[in-house]
């Protein structure tokens, strides 16, 4: 909205031409999102705390330290996702198809988790919606984004599966073949950062560093000259996506805020649903999905610990971990629940700078 009006003010003054700049509106694409949920927060908190029987709901078979968050509130995603909205509305260019698809994506899978967290608040249920539901509802929005995402495709580029490191493997995909990538990673990225986040701050911090990552092959992949000079794929008009990393990262950071431990609010899944949804779109339309299972990392081996779980416990009766997902084993086995957390970021900060660096290893 505001770009538009910064364009039409060009005409009264050069000055504005500053805001055709797509990295000055990440900034501020930041920074809005950023003072949004500083300033919308506490508000929010108060109004998810008087929701009909208190909070989030403690599992019984968790860590003994976690009985003291019951009451909890949570559904704090929605913080999130508001700002990241509005933040998108207010400085990215709504004439790009990815800007729109992106938040589709963010929108769909986030009221498909305020369910599942309506159903745990009402009817204190620990559980919330059925599995097979929530699968289905987010298999649909996957499928329809792969769908949209192939048929829209302007280049070549756009719809071929490359390889980190190689510069010269690509594997051209059919439509079937595409959608089903783009359907894999939306929908098992929102379950990877869901799975993740189950500690005060665990899930936010690691999402902040891969969207600013995925910020930053955006911003080279919509370039012409960059995404040359890189032999990374150009994909025309990926370069707004920066808009919605930033804003994902001061939000994120906002929520933070709030979220750090001890936390005040949990994110609930329709933050984390919605979130790792996002992750994955932007990851499929910048064709660096790989690249995204290395610096999303901390989200990928949450989830294979949980398979690696069911399965061994399935076929031999034993459990590999203590607990499932794997945070909870690091806490079972008597690491402080911030030690946990801190330790599970540094590791994504050097999975994102390893990511990053593909950019040069070609």
């Amino acid at each position: 909205m505001l770009l538009e009006l910064t364009r039409w003010l060009e005409q009264l003054h050069g000055h504005f031409n500053l805001f055709n700049y797509l990295t000055f509106r990440a900034i501020l694409a930041a920074l809005t999102a950023l003072a949004l949920s500083l300033w919308w927060g506490p508000g929010m908190i108060r109004y998810l705390a008087g929701l009909k029987a208190g909070g989030q709901p403690i599992r019984k078979d968790g860590p003994q330290s976690h009985f003291s968050k019951a009451g909890t509130p949570t559904m704090g995603g929605a913080l999130i996702l508001l700002s990241i909205a509005a933040s998108v509305l207010l400085w990215g260019d709504l004439r790009n198809k990815y800007v729109w698809v992106v938040l589709a994506v963010m929108l769909g899978f986030g009221a498909i988790g305020w369910a599942d967290d309506w159903i745990k608040i009402v009817k204190r249920d620990p559980n919330g919606m059925r599995s097979r539901t929530k699968y289905a509802l987010q298999s649909l929005l996957g499928l329809a984004a792969g769908i949209f995402l192939y048929v829209n495709a302007d280049v070549a580029a756009a719809t071929t599966f490359y390889l980190p490191l190689f510069k010269t493997v690509a594997l051209p995909l059919a439509g079937v073949g595409f959608v089903a990538i783009a359907y894999f990673w939306i929908v098992g990225f929102s379950n990877a950062v869901n799975l993740t986040d189950g500690l005060d701050g665990l899930a936010i911090m690691p999402t902040v560093l891969v969207a600013c990552a995925l910020g930053v092959f955006a911003y080279a992949s919509g370039n012409a000259t960059f995404a040359q000079y890189l032999q990374i794929p150009r994909v025309p008009g990926a370069g707004e996506l920066i808009i919605i990393c930033t804003a994902i990262a001061g939000a994120g950071l906002g929520f933070l805020w709030f979220n750090t431990y001890p936390a005040m609010v949990f994110m609930g899944d329709i933050g984390a649903l919605a979130l790792g949804a996002v992750l994955g779109t932007i990851a499929v339309i910048v064709r660096q999905e790989l690249v995204l299972v290395l610096m999303g990392g901390i989200f990928v081996v949450e989830t294979l610990s949980v398979m690696i779980q069911v399965a061994s416990f399935k076929l031999t009766g034993k459990r590999v971990f203590r607990m499932a997902p794997i945070h909870h084993h690091f806490e079972l086995k008597g690491w402080p629940e911030p030690r946990v957390i801190v330790r599970f970021w540094i590791i994504s900060v050097v999975l994102v700078l390893v990511g990053l660096a593909t950019l040069k290893v070609r």
